[in-house]
């Protein structure tokens, strides 16, 4: 406890201070902006940031930056960004794997999830399953089909060991009547899809929008995605409901966050401009031409979201004896 001379010393100071940080809040943002994206350039969250960063950078009136750190299931990007100074320059675009760390958290390590802020539910989306051309499968049924005939034969690439992909996965699996496979993990969805293209795995596990625009250049086939419906880009494509595993719905989401102790004025700023950002029918076109769809949900929904993801993928992580970094 701070003695009383030492704390009436805290609040002169703290008094003098207030009114040149409360005038900073107001001129926010005064320079670029970085947004942390924790994966390689090539994926999901990347592609969904290239989208919307020039169209953020002009609500805001300054240029948003986005920094591809990828490693660890988006860890090491995540702890950098919950590193930085809790003042607006840094923010982090994660999506649902964020959930799938603290849910699988790396032995030894100490939870991320209080280091920030929700800001803004951006997006949600379906995830998909992938194979190549030259797979031989035309069909999830004939995949799952394999599946069950060969169990834990089958390579099944996603973006690490715990992330929302892989847990997805296990979740799809064990509602398709307890498959088998072996996961191969990735520093990324870009790296994966870079290797299913050239036939090195079976089938992948990856946000629908990181290989949508290779599936319309036939690079890859689409069995199924994760969503309650089909995606209206891709109709041919089936829902894993419809398919092998009835009543089964996971989607993926991304969203905004702050370091943990950003002013409540600025984290107001930067939900603005994202939700003006997400009702641009520009943009929207384009999101839902990946299979996004824009939600805009503020930071109180959003940790709600956040908590509830943790539970579905801890109990799966639990049941399937999954541990980080296997």
């Amino acid at each position: 406890m701070l003695a009383r001379r030492s704390f009436t010393k805290f609040l002169s100071v703290a008094a003098v201070a207030a009114p040149s940080f409360a005038h900073a809040r107001e001129d926010y943002p005064t320079r670029s902006i970085r947004l942390i994206v924790p994966w390689p350039p090539g994926g999901g969250v990347d592609a969904f940031g290239r989208v919307v960063q020039a169209a953020l950078g002009a609500q805001l009136g300054r240029n948003v930056i986005i920094d591809n750190i990828g490693g660890g299931s988006g860890r090491i990007g995540t702890q950098t960004a919950s590193r930085a100074t809790p003042d607006g320059y840094t923010l982090l675009l994660a999506n649902d794997t964020f959930a799938a760390t603290e849910a699988l958290p790396v032995a030894g390590t100490a939870s991320l999830r209080p280091a920030f802020e929700p800001v803004t539910l951006a997006i949600d989306g379906p995830q998909g399953l992938f194979t190549h051309p030259k797979s031989g499968f035309r069909s999830i049924e004939e995949f799952a089909a394999a599946a069950r005939v060969r169990p834990g034969q089958l390579n099944v690439g996603v973006p690490g060991i715990g992330s929302s992909q892989h847990l997805t996965s296990e979740l799809l699996l064990r509602a398709a009547g307890d498959l088998r496979v072996t996961h191969i993990p990735y520093r990324g969805g870009g790296p994966l899809l870079q290797d299913l293209v050239a036939g090195n795995v079976d089938a992948a596990t990856a946000t629908f929008a990181a290989g949508a625009q290779q599936a319309k250049a036939g690079q890859l086939v689409p069995l199924a995605v994760t969503s309650a419906n089909r995606n209206a880009s891709f109709p041919n494509v089936p829902t894993a409901a419809e398919t092998i595993a009835p009543g089964f719905v996971q989607a993926t989401w991304m969203g905004f966050f702050a370091p943990k102790g950003t002013p409540e004025a600025i984290r107001g700023r930067v939900h603005a401009a994202a939700t003006a950002v997400l009702k641009d029918p520009g943009i929207v076109a384009r999101l839902r031409d990946l299979g996004f769809e824009p939600v805009g949900g503020d930071g109180v929904a959003f940790a709600r979201l956040f908590d509830e993801t943790v539970k579905i993928f801890a109990d799966i992580a639990t049941e399937r004896q999954i541990v980080a970094g296997d």
